[in-house]
């Protein structure tokens, strides 16, 4: 199975030449590292930046930039800084191409919940219900499980919802899977992991068309 790494590799390869793409916290955050290089892409974070580098390396960061996980970051020659106003209305026009964010729970239908466990303390909700609410392509990031290891792929999330039917692809440890009127169609599994191990890992319904191909990473 993938690690975090080898998630937001095979992300990246959904990254388009041209695309302005706006990161999540979390394993979305690595994915700036996997872009290919003969394509220009320009990442977003919703604290108000555009141009987003790889992540620096140990003893080169610079803690005055700093994506909207409060993680520090690079950025690339042309970057621009700008206000959370002019952020949100590059989100809420439509202006991203791509979002890719974390999730707790996806539903089979789409759903999306990421910010919030009652319960537990939680700083806001950030940019993720604008962000799932106004962009067309969404992929998810995350682990096929969670720590007890019970399916964070469901029928149904148990979570607040942060978004409705708006997630259109998921990538985790185990499977690249794409959301459907039926449910999780099952497109690539993860290397050395069986599709059996992938029907064991998902509460909600997986449609298995034929023979799965090995990701390639």
């Amino acid at each position: 199975m993938l690690d975090k790494n080898g998630i937001a590799k095979r992300i990246a390869q959904e990254v388009k030449d041209g695309y302005y793409v706006n990161l999540g916290i979390g394993i979305p955050t690595l994915v700036a590292n996997f872009v290919r290089d003969d394509i220009e892409v320009e990442f977003q974070s919703e604290n108000g930046v555009l141009g987003m580098g790889p992540f620096p390396f140990e003893g080169e960061e610079d803690a005055d930039i700093i994506n909207a996980g409060k993680q520090t970051i690079t950025t690339l020659p042309g970057a621009s800084f700008f206000d959370s106003a002019t952020s949100f209305s590059m989100i809420r026009g439509q202006h991203v191409d791509l979002t890719i964010l974390g999730a707790m729970e996806v539903a089979e239908n789409g759903d999306i919940a990421n910010w919030k466990i009652p319960g537990k303390m939680v700083k806001g909700m950030g940019g993720a219900m604008d962000l799932v609410a106004s962009a067309e392509n969404i992929i998810v990031a995350m682990m096929h499980t969670n720590k007890a290891g019970q399916s964070k792929l469901l029928k149904q999330c148990s979570l607040p919802l942060t978004g409705v039917r708006c997630v259109k692809k998921i990538v985790t440890n185990l499977a690249v899977l794409e959301i459907t009127n039926e449910g999780f169609l099952l497109l690539e599994r993860a290397p050395g992991v069986t599709v059996a191990e992938i029907e064991a890992a998902t509460a909600g319904n997986l449609i298995i068309p034929g023979d799965i191909p090995e990701m390639q990473i």
